[in-house]
Protein backbone atom coordinates (compact mmCIF):
# COMPACT_ATOMS: atom_id res chain seq x y z
CA UNK A 1 0.00 0.00 0.00
CA UNK A 2 1.54 2.81 -1.27
CA UNK A 3 0.88 5.78 1.47
CA UNK A 4 1.29 9.79 1.00
CA UNK A 5 1.07 13.06 2.72
CA UNK A 6 1.39 16.45 0.72
CA UNK A 7 0.11 13.94 -2.84
CA UNK A 8 4.00 12.53 -2.60
CA UNK A 9 3.99 8.65 -2.81
CA UNK A 10 6.34 6.57 -0.53
CA UNK A 11 6.26 2.85 0.28
CA UNK A 12 4.43 2.33 3.39
CA UNK A 13 5.92 -0.24 6.49
CA UNK A 14 4.31 -2.38 7.47
CA UNK A 15 2.98 -2.30 11.04
CA UNK A 16 0.93 -5.02 12.90
CA UNK A 17 -0.70 -3.84 16.02
CA UNK A 18 -2.62 -6.42 18.01
CA UNK A 19 -4.84 -5.45 20.89
CA UNK A 20 -5.62 -8.15 23.58
CA UNK A 21 -9.12 -7.80 25.07
CA UNK A 22 -9.35 -9.53 28.31
CA UNK A 23 -13.00 -10.39 30.30
CA UNK A 24 -13.01 -10.20 34.11
CA UNK A 25 -14.45 -12.93 35.89
CA UNK A 26 -16.37 -12.34 39.24
CA UNK A 27 -16.25 -14.62 42.65
CA UNK A 28 -19.21 -15.73 43.54
CA UNK A 29 -20.06 -15.73 47.43
CA UNK A 30 -22.21 -18.72 49.30
CA UNK A 31 -25.41 -18.07 51.09
CA UNK A 32 -25.00 -17.10 54.64
CA UNK A 33 -26.80 -20.43 56.39
CA UNK A 34 -29.24 -18.19 58.74
CA UNK A 35 -30.49 -15.95 55.43
CA UNK A 36 -33.09 -18.22 53.19
CA UNK A 37 -32.50 -17.19 49.44
CA UNK A 38 -35.36 -15.82 47.41
CA UNK A 39 -36.62 -18.25 45.64
CA UNK A 40 -36.22 -17.25 41.87
CA UNK A 41 -38.19 -18.11 38.56
CA UNK A 42 -36.01 -19.49 35.85
CA UNK A 43 -36.80 -17.01 32.62
CA UNK A 44 -37.22 -19.06 29.47
CA UNK A 45 -34.80 -17.63 26.65
CA UNK A 46 -36.35 -18.21 23.01
CA UNK A 47 -33.48 -17.91 20.87
CA UNK A 48 -33.73 -15.70 17.80
CA UNK A 49 -34.32 -16.43 14.85
CA UNK A 50 -30.89 -15.96 12.40
CA UNK A 51 -31.41 -12.35 10.56
CA UNK A 52 -29.86 -12.18 7.19
CA UNK A 53 -30.27 -8.47 5.72
CA UNK A 54 -30.48 -8.45 2.00
CA UNK A 55 -27.38 -6.19 1.53
CA UNK A 56 -25.61 -9.09 4.09
CA UNK A 57 -26.67 -11.50 1.99
CA UNK A 58 -25.26 -9.90 -1.45
CA UNK A 59 -21.89 -9.23 0.27
CA UNK A 60 -21.54 -12.70 1.45
CA UNK A 61 -22.50 -13.81 -2.05
CA UNK A 62 -20.49 -11.62 -3.78
CA UNK A 63 -17.34 -12.52 -1.59
CA UNK A 64 -18.03 -16.60 -2.75
CA UNK A 65 -17.94 -15.42 -6.22
CA UNK A 66 -15.14 -12.99 -6.40
CA UNK A 67 -12.67 -14.05 -3.36
CA UNK A 68 -11.47 -17.45 -5.38
CA UNK A 69 -10.26 -14.61 -7.88
CA UNK A 70 -8.03 -12.64 -5.17
CA UNK A 71 -4.50 -12.97 -4.78
CA UNK A 72 -1.94 -12.76 -1.90
CA UNK A 73 1.08 -12.00 -3.97
CA UNK A 74 4.50 -12.10 -1.82
CA UNK A 75 8.16 -10.77 -3.46
CA UNK A 76 11.39 -11.57 -2.80
CA UNK A 77 14.60 -10.50 -4.41
CA UNK A 78 18.23 -12.51 -4.23
CA UNK A 79 20.71 -10.64 -2.67
CA UNK A 80 24.53 -12.88 -2.36
CA UNK A 81 22.79 -16.00 -3.21
CA UNK A 82 20.19 -15.66 -0.78
CA UNK A 83 16.61 -15.10 -0.70
CA UNK A 84 15.16 -12.35 0.83
CA UNK A 85 11.47 -11.76 1.27
CA UNK A 86 10.90 -7.72 0.42
CA UNK A 87 7.01 -7.14 0.37
CA UNK A 88 3.22 -8.54 -0.26
CA UNK A 89 0.50 -7.06 -1.65
CA UNK A 90 -2.69 -8.43 -3.27
CA UNK A 91 -3.81 -8.84 -7.25
CA UNK A 92 -7.08 -10.43 -8.88
CA UNK A 93 -7.58 -12.66 -12.19
CA UNK A 94 -7.72 -10.77 -15.23
CA UNK A 95 -8.60 -13.27 -17.68
CA UNK A 96 -8.44 -17.39 -17.74
CA UNK A 97 -4.98 -17.40 -19.22
CA UNK A 98 -3.25 -16.28 -16.35
CA UNK A 99 -2.91 -13.15 -16.32
CA UNK A 100 -2.95 -11.16 -13.10
CA UNK A 101 -3.28 -7.41 -12.25
CA UNK A 102 -1.46 -5.68 -9.35
CA UNK A 103 0.29 -2.71 -8.29
CA UNK A 104 3.33 -1.53 -10.43
CA UNK A 105 4.74 -0.57 -6.49
CA UNK A 106 3.88 -4.02 -5.76
CA UNK A 107 6.32 -6.08 -7.88
CA UNK A 108 8.62 -3.51 -8.14
CA UNK A 109 12.59 -4.65 -8.06
CA UNK A 110 11.11 -8.43 -7.31
CA UNK A 111 13.29 -11.37 -8.48
CA UNK A 112 10.94 -13.90 -7.43
CA UNK A 113 6.88 -13.55 -7.24
CA UNK A 114 4.74 -16.22 -4.90
CA UNK A 115 1.49 -15.95 -5.91
CA UNK A 116 -0.93 -17.49 -3.76
CA UNK A 117 -4.79 -18.45 -3.93
CA UNK A 118 -7.69 -18.13 -1.70
CA UNK A 119 -7.45 -22.49 -1.72
CA UNK A 120 -4.03 -21.82 -0.29
CA UNK A 121 -2.12 -23.22 -3.25
CA UNK A 122 0.83 -21.38 -4.75
CA UNK A 123 2.05 -20.55 -8.40
CA UNK A 124 5.29 -18.92 -9.30
CA UNK A 125 4.66 -15.48 -10.95
CA UNK A 126 6.42 -13.77 -13.54
CA UNK A 127 6.54 -9.68 -14.35
CA UNK A 128 5.01 -9.81 -18.29
CA UNK A 129 4.35 -5.49 -18.03
CA UNK A 130 4.70 -2.76 -15.23
CA UNK A 131 3.87 0.83 -16.06
CA UNK A 132 5.14 3.75 -13.37
CA UNK A 133 2.97 6.11 -14.85
CA UNK A 134 -0.31 4.73 -13.65
CA UNK A 135 1.16 2.30 -10.75
CA UNK A 136 -0.06 -0.75 -12.93
CA UNK A 137 1.52 -4.22 -13.61
CA UNK A 138 0.50 -7.36 -14.97
CA UNK A 139 2.40 -10.66 -13.90
CA UNK A 140 1.41 -14.20 -15.27
CA UNK A 141 1.26 -17.98 -13.85
CA UNK A 142 1.03 -21.11 -15.91
CA UNK A 143 -2.14 -22.07 -14.49
CA UNK A 144 -5.13 -21.19 -12.53
CA UNK A 145 -7.28 -23.81 -9.90
CA UNK A 146 -10.01 -25.18 -11.13
CA UNK A 147 -13.22 -23.31 -11.19
CA UNK A 148 -11.32 -19.82 -10.81
CA UNK A 149 -13.40 -17.26 -13.02
CA UNK A 150 -11.94 -13.77 -14.06
CA UNK A 151 -13.01 -10.87 -12.15
CA UNK A 152 -15.23 -8.66 -14.72
CA UNK A 153 -14.29 -4.56 -15.13
CA UNK A 154 -16.62 -2.19 -14.42
CA UNK A 155 -17.35 1.06 -16.15
CA UNK A 156 -16.32 4.25 -14.88
CA UNK A 157 -19.34 6.40 -15.99
CA UNK A 158 -21.62 4.71 -13.18
CA UNK A 159 -19.38 5.33 -10.57
CA UNK A 160 -21.04 7.80 -7.75
CA UNK A 161 -20.20 9.53 -4.87
CA UNK A 162 -22.35 7.61 -1.72
CA UNK A 163 -22.63 4.07 -3.43
CA UNK A 164 -21.28 1.19 -2.10
CA UNK A 165 -17.98 -0.49 -2.57
CA UNK A 166 -16.30 -3.25 -1.30
CA UNK A 167 -12.40 -4.05 -1.31
CA UNK A 168 -10.81 -7.37 -0.83
CA UNK A 169 -6.77 -8.13 -0.63
CA UNK A 170 -4.30 -8.74 2.25
CA UNK A 171 -3.99 -6.35 4.51
CA UNK A 172 -0.94 -6.64 7.08
CA UNK A 173 -0.97 -10.39 5.36
CA UNK A 174 -4.43 -11.10 6.50
CA UNK A 175 -5.76 -13.07 3.05
CA UNK A 176 -9.29 -13.04 1.76
CA UNK A 177 -9.55 -9.88 4.23
CA UNK A 178 -13.23 -7.87 2.54
CA UNK A 179 -13.98 -4.64 3.94
CA UNK A 180 -17.01 -1.75 3.51
CA UNK A 181 -17.56 1.18 2.58
CA UNK A 182 -18.58 3.81 0.26
CA UNK A 183 -17.26 6.07 -2.92
CA UNK A 184 -16.22 9.30 -0.69
CA UNK A 185 -15.24 10.82 -4.05
CA UNK A 186 -14.82 10.60 -7.35
CA UNK A 187 -12.34 12.37 -10.07
CA UNK A 188 -8.87 12.64 -7.72
CA UNK A 189 -5.44 13.56 -8.77
CA UNK A 190 -3.10 11.86 -7.18
CA UNK A 191 0.82 10.85 -7.46
CA UNK A 192 2.20 8.59 -9.47
CA UNK A 193 5.56 6.63 -9.13
CA UNK A 194 7.14 8.98 -11.69
CA UNK A 195 7.10 12.71 -11.18
CA UNK A 196 3.33 12.61 -13.41
CA UNK A 197 -0.01 12.43 -11.44
CA UNK A 198 -2.82 9.58 -12.11
CA UNK A 199 -6.12 11.41 -12.63
CA UNK A 200 -9.69 10.08 -11.50
CA UNK A 201 -8.83 8.31 -8.75
CA UNK A 202 -12.25 7.21 -6.42
CA UNK A 203 -11.48 7.81 -3.01
CA UNK A 204 -12.99 5.40 -0.78
CA UNK A 205 -13.54 5.03 3.20
CA UNK A 206 -13.60 1.41 2.58
CA UNK A 207 -10.73 0.39 4.97
CA UNK A 208 -7.66 -0.54 3.16
CA UNK A 209 -4.23 -0.86 4.84
CA UNK A 210 -0.34 -1.86 3.89
CA UNK A 211 -1.02 -5.28 1.63
CA UNK A 212 -3.97 -4.11 -0.18
CA UNK A 213 -2.44 -2.56 -2.99
CA UNK A 214 -3.32 -3.93 -6.39
CA UNK A 215 -6.39 -5.71 -5.32
CA UNK A 216 -9.96 -4.86 -6.01
CA UNK A 217 -12.04 -1.86 -5.77
CA UNK A 218 -15.74 -3.77 -6.53
CA UNK A 219 -18.75 -2.63 -6.76
CA UNK A 220 -22.34 -4.88 -5.58
CA UNK A 221 -22.65 -6.63 -8.96
CA UNK A 222 -19.08 -7.57 -8.18
CA UNK A 223 -16.86 -5.67 -11.41
CA UNK A 224 -13.59 -3.79 -10.23
CA UNK A 225 -14.25 -0.20 -10.51
CA UNK A 226 -10.48 0.58 -8.84
CA UNK A 227 -7.40 -1.23 -7.92
CA UNK A 228 -6.48 -0.12 -4.31
CA UNK A 229 -3.59 1.47 -4.18
CA UNK A 230 -2.93 4.69 -1.66
CA UNK A 231 -3.91 5.86 1.99
CA UNK A 232 -4.14 9.27 3.22
CA UNK A 233 -2.48 9.15 6.47
CA UNK A 234 -0.40 12.11 9.01
CA UNK A 235 2.36 11.69 11.10
CA UNK A 236 3.73 8.19 12.18
CA UNK A 237 0.33 6.41 11.95
CA UNK A 238 0.93 4.07 8.39
CA UNK A 239 -2.36 2.76 8.80
CA UNK A 240 -6.12 3.76 7.35
CA UNK A 241 -7.71 6.64 8.61
CA UNK A 242 -10.92 6.62 6.50
CA UNK A 243 -9.31 8.11 2.83
CA UNK A 244 -8.07 5.16 0.42
CA UNK A 245 -7.63 5.53 -3.43
CA UNK A 246 -8.14 3.51 -6.25
CA UNK A 247 -6.88 3.45 -9.82
CA UNK A 248 -9.97 4.24 -12.16
CA UNK A 249 -10.88 0.97 -14.30
CA UNK A 250 -10.90 3.67 -17.47
CA UNK A 251 -7.04 3.93 -16.76
CA UNK A 252 -7.09 -0.01 -16.24
CA UNK A 253 -9.05 -0.54 -19.23
CA UNK A 254 -6.78 1.38 -21.15
CA UNK A 255 -2.88 0.09 -19.80
CA UNK A 256 -3.87 -3.69 -18.58
CA UNK A 257 -4.52 -4.53 -22.66
CA UNK A 258 -1.44 -2.96 -23.91
CA UNK A 259 0.77 -4.48 -21.10
CA UNK A 260 -0.11 -7.72 -21.62
CA UNK A 261 0.44 -7.46 -25.10
CA UNK A 262 3.75 -5.71 -25.28
CA UNK A 263 4.96 -5.54 -21.71
CA UNK A 264 4.94 -1.47 -21.25
CA UNK A 265 2.74 2.09 -22.14
CA UNK A 266 3.44 4.38 -23.61
CA UNK A 267 1.69 8.08 -22.30
CA UNK A 268 0.68 11.33 -24.40
CA UNK A 269 3.28 14.13 -22.76
CA UNK A 270 1.94 18.15 -23.17
CA UNK A 271 4.85 19.61 -20.98
CA UNK A 272 3.50 22.03 -18.94
CA UNK A 273 2.80 22.86 -15.36
CA UNK A 274 -0.23 24.30 -14.16
CA UNK A 275 -3.52 24.98 -12.20
CA UNK A 276 -6.96 26.08 -12.07
CA UNK A 277 -7.84 29.42 -12.01
CA UNK A 278 -8.51 30.82 -8.72
CA UNK A 279 -10.53 33.60 -7.58
CA UNK A 280 -7.63 35.96 -6.90
CA UNK A 281 -5.62 34.82 -10.42
CA UNK A 282 -8.90 35.64 -12.39
CA UNK A 283 -9.25 39.15 -10.73
CA UNK A 284 -5.36 39.99 -10.86
CA UNK A 285 -5.69 38.91 -14.79
CA UNK A 286 -8.80 40.19 -15.18
CA UNK A 287 -9.90 37.05 -17.12
CA UNK A 288 -13.86 37.49 -18.54
CA UNK A 289 -14.75 34.09 -17.19
CA UNK A 290 -13.86 31.63 -14.12
CA UNK A 291 -12.59 28.08 -15.96
CA UNK A 292 -9.65 26.97 -17.44
CA UNK A 293 -6.69 25.45 -16.91
CA UNK A 294 -3.76 28.34 -16.11
CA UNK A 295 -0.09 27.19 -17.43
CA UNK A 296 2.25 28.27 -15.19
CA UNK A 297 5.13 26.72 -16.50
CA UNK A 298 6.53 25.49 -19.97
CA UNK A 299 8.81 22.58 -19.85
CA UNK A 300 11.87 23.44 -22.29
CA UNK A 301 11.93 21.73 -25.21
CA UNK A 302 8.70 19.64 -24.74
CA UNK A 303 5.57 19.62 -26.81
CA UNK A 304 4.01 22.98 -25.50
CA UNK A 305 7.61 24.76 -25.91
CA UNK A 306 7.18 24.09 -29.59
CA UNK A 307 3.97 24.83 -29.78
CA UNK A 308 5.23 28.41 -28.80
CA UNK A 309 2.48 28.37 -25.44
CA UNK A 310 3.23 30.83 -22.91
CA UNK A 311 3.49 30.60 -18.82
CA UNK A 312 3.39 32.83 -16.32
CA UNK A 313 5.74 35.68 -16.96
CA UNK A 314 6.38 37.59 -13.86
CA UNK A 315 5.42 37.52 -10.20
CA UNK A 316 2.71 40.31 -8.63
CA UNK A 317 1.64 41.17 -5.28
CA UNK A 318 -2.00 40.88 -5.17
CA UNK A 319 -4.08 42.17 -1.99
CA UNK A 320 -1.39 40.58 -0.04
CA UNK A 321 -0.55 37.51 -1.92
CA UNK A 322 1.92 36.21 -4.50
CA UNK A 323 0.71 35.06 -7.83
CA UNK A 324 2.09 34.54 -10.91
CA UNK A 325 0.20 36.14 -13.97
CA UNK A 326 0.53 36.49 -17.60
CA UNK A 327 0.19 32.42 -18.79
CA UNK A 328 -1.60 31.01 -21.19
CA UNK A 329 -5.56 30.13 -19.93
CA UNK A 330 -6.64 26.59 -21.54
CA UNK A 331 -10.19 26.49 -22.08
CA UNK A 332 -11.12 23.46 -24.56
CA UNK A 333 -9.36 20.94 -25.93
CA UNK A 334 -10.21 19.38 -29.58
CA UNK A 335 -13.13 21.24 -28.50
CA UNK A 336 -14.55 20.01 -25.05
CA UNK A 337 -14.59 22.43 -22.18
CA UNK A 338 -11.34 22.60 -19.74
CA UNK A 339 -12.47 23.71 -16.64
CA UNK A 340 -10.09 22.89 -14.35
CA UNK A 341 -6.18 21.65 -14.87
CA UNK A 342 -7.41 17.88 -14.51
CA UNK A 343 -9.37 18.40 -17.51
CA UNK A 344 -6.56 18.76 -19.51
CA UNK A 345 -4.92 15.84 -17.77
CA UNK A 346 -7.86 13.62 -18.27
CA UNK A 347 -7.66 14.62 -22.18
CA UNK A 348 -4.66 14.24 -22.59
CA UNK A 349 -4.31 10.79 -20.28
CA UNK A 350 -6.89 9.08 -21.38
CA UNK A 351 -7.43 10.08 -25.09
CA UNK A 352 -4.95 11.05 -26.69
CA UNK A 353 -1.42 9.15 -27.88
CA UNK A 354 2.31 10.48 -28.08
CA UNK A 355 2.59 11.86 -31.67
CA UNK A 356 -1.15 13.11 -32.10
CA UNK A 357 -1.57 16.42 -32.61
CA UNK A 358 -4.54 18.47 -30.43
CA UNK A 359 -6.24 21.50 -30.92
CA UNK A 360 -6.26 23.35 -27.79
CA UNK A 361 -8.27 26.98 -26.96
CA UNK A 362 -6.44 29.72 -25.34
CA UNK A 363 -6.54 32.94 -23.51
CA UNK A 364 -3.80 35.38 -24.10
CA UNK A 365 -3.69 38.80 -24.44
CA UNK A 366 -7.56 39.81 -24.11
CA UNK A 367 -8.43 37.28 -26.78
CA UNK A 368 -8.70 33.23 -27.65
CA UNK A 369 -6.37 31.82 -30.00
CA UNK A 370 -6.34 28.34 -31.17
CA UNK A 371 -3.26 26.49 -31.27
CA UNK A 372 -2.15 23.01 -32.34
CA UNK A 373 0.43 20.88 -30.10
CA UNK A 374 2.14 17.75 -31.34
CA UNK A 375 2.50 15.65 -28.21
CA UNK A 376 5.33 13.60 -27.72
CA UNK A 377 5.95 10.56 -25.14
CA UNK A 378 6.68 10.88 -21.74
CA UNK A 379 10.26 11.32 -20.80
CA UNK A 380 11.39 8.17 -19.50
CA UNK A 381 11.51 8.07 -15.85
CA UNK A 382 12.15 5.77 -13.06
CA UNK A 383 10.45 4.41 -10.02
CA UNK A 384 10.72 7.38 -7.47
CA UNK A 385 9.64 7.31 -3.71
CA UNK A 386 10.60 10.20 -2.14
Amino acid sequence: MRIYQKKIVFVGIIILLVNLACGLTGTATSVPPTQVPLEITPVSFVPLPEVITDEDQVLIELYKRVNPAVVNINTFSIQNGIVQPTGQGSGFVFDSTGYIVTNAHVIIGADEIDVIFSDSSTRNGTIVGEDYHSDLAVIKVDDLPAGIQPIPLGNIESIAVGQTVVAIGNPFGLGGTLTRGIVSGIGRTIPALTPFSIPQAIQTDAPINPGNSGGPLLNLEGEVIGVNAQIETSGDNRSNSGVGFAIPVSIVNRVIPVLIEEGSFEWAWFGVIGSSLSPTLIQAMDLPFDKGAYIIEIVEDGPSSKAQLQGAEEQISYEGRRIEVGGDVITAIEGQPVNTFDDLLIYITLFASPGQDVFITVWRDGEYKDISVTLEKRPESDAFFP
